[in-house]
């Protein structure tokens, strides 16, 4: 018989589950091969077999983050109706947020963010968000440039999220403020035919 495969995908997902979690509550200084080996209860030699190195586990853990955002954005189904598009769309991302913690501090805003100039493949997290700005566009229900648009979109959602990873605000408060911001945004961007026929905002329970 074989020697017994340690470094198996077992380890892998601790050793990337660890590396998150630290990039997400500490500076990338301070993932070393062997703290993050001695965090998964492994051995320093598991990170260079299965990921070339500290580098590597880094970019596993960003793979991860990209993935799971595009997976889920892309999951949301398109209507006739973009703006509704584009407020599930909202909606998925702050879920998305709330759920991966630290998967979403590592992309947006940890020791290796997200660079919104760089590629990062077909699997371009917020590309689903694009596409349905350029229906709206397209359809006249939205004015205006798509990247500028998305970008307007986008800090408005980073900024609820970021608060509510934060505990700034009360799942209350955080839904009122989800709401009216996603709403306010769109309203900002929407044509005079179709800013008279926009919904308001549903009134705070």
């Amino acid at each position: 018989m074989g020697r017994p495969r340690t470094n198996d995908a077992a380890v892998a997902e601790r050793l990337v589950a660890c590396a998150t979690e630290m990039l997400a509550t500490g500076s990338r200084e301070s993932v070393t091969v062997r703290a993050v080996a001695t965090a998964a209860d492994t051995s320093t030699t598991a990170v260079y077999s299965l990921f070339g190195g500290k580098d590597g586990l880094i970019r596993a853990v960003r793979d991860r983050a990209v993935a799971g955002l595009f997976h889920d954005l892309s999951a949301v189904p398109a209507s006739e109706d973009p703006l509704a598009d584009l407020y599930a769309l909202a909606a998925a991302y702050r879920r998305w947020g709330r759920e991966h913690s630290h998967l979403y501090t590592v992309l947006f805003g940890g020791a290796q963010s997200f660079d919104p100039s760089g590629a990062v493949g077909a699997e371009d997290p917020v590309r689903p968000l694009v596409a349905a700005i350029d229906r709206a566009v397209t359809r006249s229900v939205l004015a205006g440039e798509e990247t500028s648009i998305a970008l307007s979109l986008w800090i408005t959602l980073h900024g609820l999220v970021t608060l509510e990873l934060a505990e700034a605000l009360d799942t209350p408060t955080a839904d009122a403020a989800f709401r009216s911001a996603i709403h306010a945004a769109l309203r900002g961007w929407a044509t005079p035919a179709t800013f008279r026929t926009l919904p308001r905002p549903e009134p705070t329970p």
